[in-house]
């Protein structure tokens, strides 16, 4: 399960959480109760992060039509929560569907903000998160998402000058949403100029690419890239090697014109947890999950470590110790060892969502169950931080779980890896 599934269920603003802690300077190693070995490893910075998620208003704005103020004041809320909790980086969605949190000449602003999808909201948001995450020593990692272009199948519900509407043959409806088509040339640089955009015009520390590349399946469709793959994929043994091939192309140029455009700024994906089954491949996890991000997204995550062309990968470790299918332990040491000698970060992104949930499994509705997660990744020499999905569950914590998980591992704050 991925965050796709949490869009329907979008929510309004919850109450803050109240776990206390200080601003205090930070350390650049953590105390930690109960952890195991390679504390030394933190010397050199741990990344505690949290989502704000923006598509369908998931975590901000509360919701839509907000005055510029109000959204100012909830987005504010959400760092100084951050800080309160020791955390030390925010990955905020400044991109969610083909359209943008900052007045990006080459989408519309996003209708998250006002309702109305490019209709100036008064302010910059991006702008304003940058300079106040920075503020409080947050790092802002900026979120976007490469070929999503909305959640509906209607063009007409697009803005006049949508570049979906003005390049209708770049875009395929699949499984209820509008995508860009990966398998095109001119998509694929249209998609790259538009988010470096942001990358040229703010002090971003990072960009965050999430888990959509091709579409998830959906029984009984077919993405219908077939006139693209006639003529671009001739080279190619087999659909699936061209597709995979359009994906490695987009991750590989994204990260060589990002450090041309802007140096230091890193470049992160934060996939699907499952690369390949063992059944599927022997170099695979010991999992069966029933979508691998090679076969069934096209985004062969393992090359990508493996060739250096990303700088940190955030793996959705989603279930819980023990589960059948994923075991988070399993999944997790997967991951240890596949970023061993590559020198790219490695974070887990943590299911909070989950926590207390009544129609979750019974280790969700265990308070510990996330900070044991911490503490066996302890014991893994090459995680250096974790992710929580996402804002709002952050804000509401059912069941304390993500007090637990300050209360037995972010004592001090502590600086991010650089």
């Amino acid at each position: 399960m991925t965050r796709r599934s949490l869009v329907a269920g979008a929510a309004g603003l919850v109450a803050a959480m109240t776990t206390g802690g200080d601003a205090a300077a930070m350390t650049t190693a953590p105390s930690v109760r109960g952890g195991g070995g390679g504390e030394d490893r933190f010397a050199r910075g741990e990344l505690r992060g949290v989502w704000i998620a923006t598509v369908a208003n998931l975590d901000w704005p509360s919701r839509p039509g907000l005055t510029a103020a109000a959204q100012r004041s909830e987005l504010i809320a959400h760092l100084d929560r951050a800080v309160r909790l020791r955390l030390n980086a925010v990955v905020f969605q400044v991109r969610p569907t083909a359209d943008a949190l900052w007045p990006s000449p080459y989408e519309p602003w996003a209708d998250c903000l006002t309702g109305v999808q490019g209709q100036d909201p008064g302010w910059d948001p991006l702008a304003t998160a940058v300079r106040e995450a920075h503020d409080r020593g947050l790092e802002l990692h900026a979120w976007f998402n490469p070929y999503r272009v909305a959640n509906h199948t209607d063009p007409t519900r697009l803005t006049a000058s949508h570049p979906a509407r003005l390049h209708p043959e770049w875009v395929l409806p699949y499984g209820g949403k509008l995508y860009y088509n990966p398998g095109l040339p001119e998509v694929r640089r249209f998609v790259q100029d538009a988010m470096l955009d942001a990358v040229r015009r703010y002090e971003i520390d990072a960009v965050h690419w999430d888990d959509y590349f091709y579409p998830y399946p959906v029984a009984g469709q077919a993405f219908q890239d077939d006139a693209a793959y006639e003529r671009y994929g001739s080279a190619f043994a087999n659909k699936a090697a061209w597709r995979r091939d359009n994906v490695d192309r987009l991750v590989r140029e994204m990260g060589e014109r990002i450090r041309e455009t802007r140096q230091g700024v890193r470049f992160g994906v934060s996939p699907f947890a499952v690369w390949r089954n063992k059944a599927t491949d022997p170099a695979g996890s010991d999992t069966r999950a029933g979508v691998e991000t090679y076969d069934d997204l096209h985004a062969d995550t393992r090359k990508w470590v493996k060739e250096g062309w990303i700088d940190y990968i955030c793996p959705q470790i989603y279930w819980h110790l023990g589960q059948s299918a994923a075991d988070y332990a399993k999944v997790l040491a997967w991951w240890d060892q596949t970023v061993r000698g590559t020198g790219v970060g490695l974070y887990v992104g943590e299911a909070l969502y989950k926590a207390g949930d009544p129609a979750q499994a019974a280790p969700w509705q265990d308070p510990a169950e996330l900070s044991r997660h911490l503490t066996l990744a302890r014991d893994h020499e090459e995680v250096a931080g974790h992710i929580f999905f996402s804002a709002k569950h952050v804000a509401a914590d059912r069941i304390g779980a993500m007090a637990r998980v300050v209360a037995d591992h972010y004592q001090d704050r502590v600086r991010a890896p650089r």
